[in-house]
């Protein structure tokens, strides 16, 4: 194929090539040409030009098909705009000759249809430059219509379409022949040519004066006659053109107008409209014999409606809205437009259509606001004008009153609904004002007469309240206080109380919801009603409605409400049924038709408010309420069986009333347990049965659920893709929509008309946000739905026998039915039947023996070959279902068989269609491996069907069964791919455009084959690249294709193809294409995109935004606004959409992809993501006002809004779009961009450089303009932040309060370089209090409030107001709503209780931090005077803590009572009975579980504020003004101090809270939690009163441990891992002051004697410390073995080696202590210095037990804390180990004890392992020599006679002494005679001769080589001096007899070291040095031995004389340095002035 990529077509190729494939070469061909046309200049193809031509002129006639003649028409038409065009009027008179040859062959048709395409493209683009050939060309082909087929007709509208759209106003004198041929088409039988006409009448319009003036009242009836019988795309079409005329005609275009004619009104185009919509044309001609309208005229005239508002524009909507609104609803109140009561419903669906599309979609907020109060005049006068007509009195004027006013308030109700929804708290304005409000108005039309109004009214009531919350009490206050007033009325009753039901049923919508007061009010209410009913024969019937009505939605608040009142709800529904078959008996005898109606009402009512409960209250729901359920519904069933003799004998109008009853006891049924009913099997599958197969049913009523049961991908087949269009809410009325084939696939079924009538109980159903108004179906259609529903549930546990009779009876059903009945009752009996199925599939349950299975067999059979298709679907569907639940392979077998032998005997349509979908539903439900051995058979005969082109129904089954096959096929189909791939690419390039299901099927097959060969799609090999291409060239010809759901398949496959090859898709022509079609009209085809894009940017989303933002500078160049792309890109287009569009499927598909965008692009483009955000948040509401305007007034003085604002003067948009102004973003966009600008600063977060101002300034002086960092723009987060947290959106305002609190957290502690000192964040102190401010006002909701308090605590917690009054603004915040504590209710009962408690919770968690941060920073701030002696530093005036003191009496209290409630609530369910019946003190009693919530999320800083208040305060104070341990009382104390009984229960209560939480194993805690509960532990435990407290329960202390063992187990965190072992040290203390106080008190002695076997238990340590006499250590009941276990823990967490249970205990690599963090090395620090504490808490025997693990871990750590040749030790633990032992060697505890010798064992055995586990083992490279030196010499410094008893223990530590002074390093050797003389100088001479006999001669050795070899370094030289010191001492140390022989050693070597004269002079400092310090020790040593150093000197003349001659020197350099000092002196002292003063002033003093 690549020798197609050519500019002119390479004939020698073609020629080579295959016949089936050279139309595939010449598209492959024509595509690349396009794409080198689109991009070529003149010069690039002059020369090829007219071979081009003739090349692509000759294709013309070899027979192309659709995709290659749009392409060769598209290629000619370029060829001449690029090239010269003189070709040009040969080629048309060429096509010309084509068109009017009089060849009718089929073969001759698709040259005819290409020269008609070529015509078009080249009239479409060269227009005026064909000159007058086009009149020719015209006449040509108007004349060629009379004898064409439709696809000819089609084309050549087309193809007139695009010569009147080229030639505009220049081809006028030829539009009225165009006209009439357009005329004709209108009305064509093919609805190709419908639409193509439509489409060619629309570009008339546009360009021909006369068709929107004289022929104006023509074209409308015209178009009226073409939307009889059309379908959806021909609808759409005629609507269209409707819509543009009816505009163009009321403001034409300029020049258009003939001068004569006079100017058409708004009244004159509405009318024309609205005749349509009334009577289907003009004086109801139109349709004969009926006077109904033609539902497809009403529909098409409703889309005109909208398009042309959408022609007019927003502005003029604005204007106009009071006409317009009056004028639509003036349509339903004509009773033409309502003839029956399905009609009303569809009638009235749209007419809302209508006003939701342009109110909903064209309006701003502020001009929705505006229509909203028109709407409530329009609800004003409709009420007046039912009050005039009950005035006048006259029934049958009042009843067409009623009857037409009652269509108008639904439908202007429905839409002020909506409207409100949409505005949110936005809507606020509507209800500021009573007098004026809309709450007034809806609430009149309560006591309206006709039920309908009523309940729309509810409905809108309950819109009110979701949207404005803070409503939703008033109004249910209002309604039971209007109910209670009018309660003698029957209206009234039932008004209100659906009012009521309607507010309850949308509490859950509301998160503070309601008082729970008004649940118990609404109850008692009900049952008063109930009770009531009866008194009052007149209001009977409404009571017990309203009554059961009230009480069903009662149960939509949810088990906490409904708890309480159960009881009497089961005594309420055991009352309204019969108690036994005796009291129906008696029943049946007495009643008459009304006591029979209110019966039923009643019981329907009950049962109803029963399907509520089990709906709502789950919770509630136990085997014993169920067994109660069950009786009342088993008397219902039996009363069932009575209820047709009941209908007979009075009356059929009880008919209905007992459909409702049967309606909620199916749906009651299908909420229950199965099982539990299995009695009343028999009774009610009879009923079942009998319902859906229309037994006692003479209306032909078919189940709405058929379509649902079907599988969703066979939507191809049913048309269900409308129900996926923008226009569902009409497109519904043709259930299903006609097919190609005109054939209604479900009559009756009543789909889409859903009305609120239908069902008063449905007020209170849960409704999706984007279809909020419930439309329940017609009581017929909803029971025969519930039952088919219940009858799968009830299948699967039905006997076999029961089946079999069941099957037998369906097919008897159907036999004896005929025509149209036997169509329904079988749908009926296909949805049960694959209801049943599916229930059997989902229970895997089998079908039964053989003879079920040919009885379910055979009913499949008979339906397979129906003439309905929705029946052969639902057949296919059920055999694939049958298969799957049998799962027999023979079985299987038989059934595929089946179908090939139908397939290849039967010729009729039925047949193929219905048994290919059968092979294709088998593959599905089977699959490849079950499936396998039919596989060939299959895919055989179905590419043979896909081939019948004489039927394109069979093609299109027998593709969408290929389809199946593929995708179910895996593995298996792989060999068939290869043929499927050529037919899908064969058959696109044949089929007509019109047949678009095939085109469709085509799609679904493509993609189900890219799945198929997935990945292998990235090969190189031959196969895989055609293949490849194959796809490529299916997914351009899709998506050149007219039809978007076809054009949806195309971008469902590229988006495959870019997974599984993504290198092989052209993200630069995908993106454009993507961009495009995000403007369709097609939801589907906009999903579709969003989806794709969605995937493109997960992976490339820099290509795919740049593409994008490519197009922006296109559009302004080249083709104006043809993809929708301004300057802010792909994401500004998103962001519009989430304006716009209302499928909640796909606005989370645009906002997951520009979150994608978000993560991947931000932090690189910044700026333009900061300032597309600001556009978006920064908006005014209002749409006639521009966004620069209102930043102007914002901020006039700012530079970059001045240029904004020149930009805006300079590109002034054209006039047009004044008509059509942008609305601006709503705010679920801009709650959507505040979550964007948060997600930003996250992402920003990976950069530290982002939060550094310095560096950043730096950054972008350095680089050029592309640096951008975050803190260069925190002026723009914070006025965004500011934007959202001060909106009229409660919503946006909690978004804007989350940014600002994040904005404070990230940028609190960033420098301002400008001003040291200071932080960036200083500046924006003042917006910071504004934007809190508005969210602390009384009538602000509490979750705002809430949020508000958040942002106050960071605020003041984060440090950046350092002075105090900048500080008291948001402070006075805090303190302001204080006040909200002490109220015990809510001020305003507007809300839930839980919605105070989240308010106080809130304000006392912002109270906690702040306090917690308060006593931080005067922590710190003492600290630091402490560290500096600085008493300046003591005079700092106020702090953040005395703002917070005068508050802490109160807040102490609140946050005690707090934690005690949280306490309370948290304690398990079987101690509920323990929490107070009146509640705590923030929450209620019967708001328990919504309150839990609030209190999770607030105690930690409660509790660690109380905590730490405690400490401070130092509990309670026994003595005044001093506490327990001596200290004086804080000068900050508190004024209200408490016992000390009062302060033990707050110790326990903080203790128990966090233990509770620390061992709670339903949930994790958060690390910061943890970190929390631990820092508050410790605060409490630093009292010693508290430690005294917690010790007098000695089981206290040892839980406490193990709970810290607990928490450092299931938390990684250093920091929670320090916090545990701070506790564990206070433990330790406490456990010793416990051991102090026992030996201080003389009683604890005897006490000891008197109970020695219960002290164990009862006191916190034995007298003497653990472990007694024997010296054992009880685990679990030992406070030292359970701190070791934490210690333990915490070591072999963080050096894994000490782990005994590791399986590699040698040296891990991992725990170098290169990897320790400074955190780290502190823990394991704490920990080994709490190790050195243990052994004082146990007895002697005790601590010898312990001892050996102590030092066990303490070596293992030193061990693994020093490794050799590593630099960085961890210096702090190695120095904590070292002391630790030489803490515990220090002990002298066991001197004199008889255990003294276990002592010294223990010691000599902790010694020798020492030096043991020092040498290089395996991967260990040895303990560091001088670490080991330093423990060693701890060893025998503090146990120097234990040592030495041990002859192997000296050796070893020689050798380590030995060791270091032979290593190379002279650090070592220096720290070694360091070491040495510290050791010979601190122990007994005696004990240290053994070292000294070894090291002396080292020492002297040394010094000799020394004397020769003089030192280098400073190092080198300071191991001689000290080695010079040492060898002094030890001539101190040694006998008087041996000094003699030392000294003549010493005194030599010290003389050589002196320096003579000369020498001395030029010695450096080193030398220098040595001879010094050498002098000096000789001058020291002749004084202190006098007798030996004249006996020396004596002998040895030379050292005398060479000692002389130094000491001289030594003098001489003294007396020359005084002299030196002497001059220095004299030169300081000051010179007298020259100058001198007269005065004196010495008395000046």
């Amino acid at each position: 194929m690549e020798l197609a990529h050519s500019l002119l077509l390479n004939e020698d190729a073609l020629s080579r090539i295959p016949d089936n494939k050279k139309n595939v070469f010449v598209f492959e061909w024509l595509r690349f040409l396009d794409k080198v046309l689109a991009a070529a200049q003149k010069s690039d193809i002059k020369e090829k030009q007219k071979r081009l031509v003739e090349q692509l002129i000759s294709q013309i006639s070899e027979s192309p098909g659709p995709p290659t003649r749009k392409l060769l028409a598209r290629c000619l038409a370029t060829l001449f705009i690029v090239g010269d065009s003189f070709a040009m009027f040969d080629a048309i008179n060429k096509c010309n000759e084509l068109v009017r040859s009089k060849d009718d062959s089929p073969s001759y048709l698709p040259t005819k249809l290409a020269a008609v395409a070529c015509l078009g493209g080249i009239f479409e683009k060269m227009g005026r430059m064909t000159g007058r050939s086009y009149e020719e060309t015209v006449q040509s082909l108007i004349k060629s219509l009379k004898s064409a087929e439709s696809q000819c007709r089609m084309e050549t509208m087309l193809t007139l379409e695009k010569i009147v759209q080229g030639l505009g106003s220049a081809g006028l004198n030829s539009f009225k022949d165009v006209y009439k041929a357009a005329k004709a088409a209108m009305t064509d039988r093919a609805m190709a040519v419908r639409t193509a006409a439509a489409k060619c009448m629309y570009q008339l319009v546009n360009e021909a004066p006369f068709m929107a003036t004289t022929e104006l009242e023509t074209v409308v009836s015209l178009c009226y006659r073409a939307l009889d019988g059309s379908n959806y795309d021909a609808r759409y079409a005629v609507a269209e053109l409707l819509g543009n005329l009816s505009a163009t005609a009321l403001n034409p275009r300029p020049g258009f107008t003939p001068a004569r004619s006079k100017p058409v009104k708004l009244e004159d185009v509405l009318s024309l409209l609205s005749a349509g919509f009334l009577r289907g044309g003009f004086g109801g001609t139109l349709i004969k014999g009926s006077n109904q309208v033609n539902r497809e005229i009403r529909v098409g005239v409703t889309h005109a409606y909208v398009e042309f508002t959408k022609c007019m524009g927003g502005l003029w909507l604005e204007r106009n809205i009071s006409m317009f609104l009056n004028h639509v609803l003036d349509l339903v109140a004509n009773p033409r437009a309502t003839p029956t009561h399905v009609d009303a419903v569809y009638a009235r669906k749209c007419v809302s259509f209508i006003i939701r599309s342009v109110i909903g979609g064209m309006l701003g907020e502020k001009a929705q606001i505006a229509a909203a109060k028109e709407i409530c005049q329009i609800i004003v006068k409709q009420m007046k004008v039912i009050g005039d007509a009950s005035a006048d009195g006259s029934d049958s004027k009042q009843t067409a009153e009623i009857t037409g006013s009652q269509h108008v308030l639904v439908c202007a109700l429905h839409e002020l609904g909506c409207l409100v929804l949409s505005l949110g708290t936005s809507a606020s304005p509507l209800v500021a004002e009573p007098a004026t409000g809309i709450i007034e108005p809806v609430v009149s039309v309560l006591i309206h007469p006709s039920a309908s109004a009523r309940l729309s009214a509810s409905w809108c009531l309950g819109s009110i309240s979701v949207a404005l919350p803070s409503q939703l009490t008033p109004l249910v206050d209002r309604c039971l206080e209007r109910m209670n007033k009018l309660k003698s009325s029957p209206e009234a009753v039932s008004g209100y109380s659906s009012a009521l039901a309607a507010l309850l049923g949308r509490v859950y919508q509301c998160p503070l919801g309601i008082p729970h007061a008004k649940g118990k009010q609404i109850f008692n209410i009900a049952e008063e009603l109930l009770r009531t009913a009866s008194q009052n024969s007149r209001l009977s019937l409404q009571r017990t409605q309203s009554g059961w009505l009230l009480l069903g939605a009662l149960m939509t608040l949810g088990a906490p409400v409904i708890k309480g009142h159960l009881p009497r709800m089961l005594l309420l529904w055991r009352n309204a049924f019969p108690r036994s078959v005796k009291e129906l008996e008696s029943e049946k005898a007495r009643g008459d038709t009304f006591t029979w109606q209110v019966t039923l009402e009643g019981r329907s009512g009950a049962l109803g408010a029963m399907l509520s409960f089990l709906q709502h209250c789950r919770e509630l729901i136990t085997e014993d309420v169920i067994r109660r359920l069950l009786a009342p519904l088993e008397c219902t069933l039996t009363m069932l069986a009575h209820m047709p003799a009941v209908i007979k004998m009075y009356g059929s109008h009880l008919k209905a009333s007992a459909a409702m009853v049967r309606l909620r006891l199916y749906d009651v049924l299908s909420m229950l347990p199965p099982q539990s009913y299995e009695g009343t099997y028999t009774g009610l599958l009879r009923e079942l049965v009998a319902e859906f197969t229309l037994t006692d049913n003479p209306a032909n009523t078919t189940t709405s659920l058929l379509r649902a049961m079907c599988h969703v991908d066979d939507s191809v087949i049913l048309g269900s893709w409308l129900q996926e269009t923008d226009h569902k809410a009409v497109e519904d009325q043709f259930e299903p929509n006609r097919r190609v084939d005109y054939s209604y696939l479900q009559p009756n079924s009543a789909s889409g008309s859903g009305a609120l009538e239908h069902d008063a109980h449905s007020l209170f159903i849960r409704c999706p946000v984007s279809d909020p108004i419930p439309g329940p179906l017609p009581l017929g259609v909803a029971v025969i739905d519930s039952s088919v529903r219940l009858y799968g549930l009830i299948f699967p546990r039905v006997a076999h026998k029961h089946r079999y009779q069941m099957l037998q009876h369906f097919n008897e059903c159907i036999r004896q039915a005929k025509s149209t009945r036997q169509q329904a009752v079988q749908m009926n009996i296909f949805t049960a039947v694959l209801c049943a199925l599916k229930s059997l599939s989902d229970t895997k349950t089998k079908l039964g023996p053989d003879e079920v299975k040919k009885a379910a067999f055979d009913l499949i059979l008979g339906a397979l070959s129906s003439t309905n298709p929705i029946l052969r679907c639902a057949a296919g569907e059920a055999l694939g279902r049958m298969a799957q639940v049998v799962g027999d392979s023979k079985f299987i077998a038989e059934m595929a068989q089946y179908s090939f032998d139908k397939l290849k005997s039967a010729r009729d349509v039925v047949s193929r269609t219905g048994n290919s979908l059968a092979l294709g539903c088998l593959h599905r439900y089977v699959g490849g491996m079950g499936s396998g051995q039919h596989l060939n058979t299959s895919v055989s005969i179905l590419l043979a069907l896909a081939q019948d082109f004489n039927s394109p129904v069979v093609q299109v089954w027998a593709l969408h069964a290929l389809a199946l096959i593929a995708d179910s096929g895996g593995p298996m189909f792989r060999g068939y791919v290869e043929p499927t791939l050529s037919l899908v690419l064969q058959l696109l390039l044949t089929v007509p455009p019109s047949t678009v299901d095939v085109h469709q099927c085509l799609g679904k097959c493509l993609s189900a084959l890219i799945t198929s060969i997935g990945p292998e799609l990235q090969g190189n090999s031959g196969s895989i690249a055609t293949a490849r291409l194959s796809c490529m060239v299916c997914c351009a010809i899709m998506q050149d294709h007219s039809d978007s759901l076809v054009q949806a398949e195309a971008v469902s496959c590229l988006q495959q193809l870019h997974m599984f090859a993504p290198r092989h898709v052209n993200l630069g022509t995908l993106v454009p294409h993507l961009c495009e079609k995000l403007m369709s009209s097609h939801l589907l085809l906009r999903r579709a995109v969003v989806a794709c894009l969605r995937q493109l940017v997960a992976r490339e989303a820099k290509e795919v935004s740049d593409h994008a933002l490519n197009l922006a500078s296109d559009d302004v160049t080249k083709d104006s606004g043809r993809y929708g792309i301004s300057e802010s890109g792909l994401e500004g287009r998103l962001f519009a959409m989430c304006d716009t569009e209302v499928d909640g499927k796909l606005i989370s598909d645009i906002q997951d992809t520009l979150v994608s965008l978000l993560q991947t692009l931000a932090t690189k483009s910044l700026t333009r993501w900061l300032n597309l955000l600001r556009e978006i948040l920064s908006t005014s509401t209002d749409s006639s006002s521009s966004p620069m305007e209102e930043s102007m007034t914002d901020k006039g003085d700012d530079d970059e809004d001045e240029d904004a604002v020149n930009d805006a003067e300079e590109f002034t948009a054209p006039e047009q779009d004044v008509t059509h102004p942008t609305v601006a973003p709503r705010w679920p966009t801009r709650v959507f961009a505040t979550d964007c600008l948060r997600k930003i600063i996250v992402a920003c977060e990976e950069d530290p450089i982002h939060f550094d101002l310095e560096v950043a300034r730096e950054a972008k002086a350095k680089g050029k303009t592309k640096a951008d960092f975050l803190v260069l723009h925190v002026s723009e987060l914070v006025r965004m932040a500011f934007i959202a947290a001060t909106s009229d959106s409660n919503q946006l305002r909690l978004g804007g309060l989350a940014a600002l609190d994040d904005i404070i957290t990230r940028f609190c502690a960033v420098p301002e370089p400008e001003f040291p000192g200071h932080v960036i964040l200083e500046q924006f102190q003042a917006q910071v209090s504004a934007a809190l401010r508005p969210a602390f006002s009384p009538e602000t909701p509490s979750d705002v409030t809430a949020a508000a308090c958040d942002v106050c605590s960071t605020w003041i917690g984060s440090g950046v107001a350092r002075d105090l009054n900048d500080l008291r603004r948001v402070h006075q915040l805090l303190v302001s709503s204080l006040g909200k504590l002490s109220s015990k209710k809510s001020q305003c009962a507007l809300y839930n209780e839980a919605a105070s408690t989240m308010e106080k919770l809130a304000v006392l968690r912002a109270w906690a931090e702040v306090y917690i941060e308060a006593v931080g920073r005067e922590n710190s701030v003492e600290e630091m005077i402490r560290s500096t002696d600085d008493d300046e530093l003591n005079n700092s005036g106020e702090s953040l803590l005395t703002l917070v003191q005068s508050e802490l009496p109160t807040l102490s209290q609140n946050w005690f009572y707090a934690l005690k409630d949280h306490a309370l609530l948290s304690l398990p369910q079987e101690y509920s009975n323990q929490l107070p019946s009146e509640g705590g003190a923030f929450y209620h009693v019967d708001t328990m579980s919504a309150a839990r919530i609030h209190y999770r999320k607030s105690w930690p800083s409660i509790l660690h504020a109380l905590a730490i208040w405690l400490k401070e305060a130092g509990f309670a104070k026994l003595n005044k003004g001093t506490d327990e341990s001596g200290e004086a009382t804080p000068p900050n104390a508190p004024a209200n101090l408490y016992s000390e009984e009062a302060n033990a229960e707050r110790l326990y209560l903080i203790i128990g809270t966090c233990v509770e939480a620390m061992c709670n194993t339903t949930y994790h805690l958060p690390e910061n939690t943890a970190e929390t509960c631990l820092h508050a532990i410790h605060a409490l435990l630093e009292s010693a009163w508290a430690r005294a407290q917690v010790a007098k329960d000695p089981v206290l202390y040892r839980e406490l441990l193990n709970v810290m063992h607990r928490v450092f187990l299931s938390h990684n965190g250093v920091k929670v891992h320090l916090a545990v072992m701070d506790v564990v040290k206070c433990v330790i203390t406490a456990a010793q002051e416990h051991l102090e106080f026992l030996a201080q008190t003389e009683e604890s002695k005897s006490e000891a004697l008197e109970a020695a076997k219960d002290v164990k238990k009862k006191a916190l340590l034995p007298p003497g410390g653990e472990g007694g006499e024997s010296g054992e250590i009880i685990p679990g009941q030992s406070i030292v073995f359970a701190t070791l276990e934490v210690c333990l823990g915490v070591l072999s967490r963080r050096v894994p080696s000490l782990n005994p249970a590791s399986q590699n205990a040698g040296f891990h690599g991992k725990t170098s202590p290169r990897v320790l963090t400074e955190d780290v090395a502190q823990l394991l620090a704490t920990v080994v210095q709490t190790l050195t504490e243990l052994p004082s808490l146990c007895s002697l025997a005790g601590s010898l037990s312990v001892l050996p693990t102590v030092f066990h871990l303490t070596m293992g750590l030193l061990r693994e804390m020093s490794p050799r040749e590593t630099e960085n030790h961890a210096t702090l633990v190695v120095t904590t180990c070292i002391n630790c032992f030489k803490t515990l060697l220090s002990s002298r505890r066991y001197d004199g004890d008889k255990r003294l010798s276990d002592w010294h064992r223990l010691v000599n055995s902790c010694m020798a392992s020492v030096i043991r586990r020092s040498v290089p083992e395996g991967d260990y490279p040895g303990m560091d020599e001088t670490t080991l030196l330093y423990t060693v010499t701890v060893f025998i410094m503090c146990a120097p006679q234990i040592v030495n008893q041990h002859k192997v223990l000296v050796q070893s530590a020689i050798k380590a002494f030995l060791d270091c002074w032979k290593s190379q390093h002279i650090a070592v050797r220096l720290k070694c005679i360091q070491l040495f003389t510290t050791l010979v100088s601190k122990i007994k001479p005696e004990d240290s001769m053994p070292y000294i006999h070894i090291m002396a001669p080292q020492i002297i050795e040394y010094l000799y080589r020394a004397s020769s070899q003089k030192p280098n370094t400073e190092m080198e030289r300071d191991l001689l001096l000290n080695c010079i010191n040492t060898f002094e001492m030890l001539i101190g140390v040694a006998e008087e007899s041996k000094r003699l022989t030392l000294l003549t050693v010493f005194l030599p070597i010290l003389v050589s070291y002196l320096l003579d004269e000369k020498t001395l002079q030029a010695a450096d400092k080193i030398s220098r040095k040595i001879h010094d310090e050498s002098l000096g020790h000789l001058m020291k040593i002749g004084p202190a031995y006098p007798a030996q150093f004249r006996t020396i000197m004596t002998s040895q003349v030379e050292l005398k004389a060479r000692l002389e001659v130094a000491i001289k020197l030594n003098q001489e350099t003294k007396s020359a340095m005084l002299k030196a000092q002497e001059k220095a002196k004299v030169a300081a002292l000051p010179v007298k002035p020259t100058i001198t003063l007269k005065t004196d002033f010495s008395s000046f003093a």
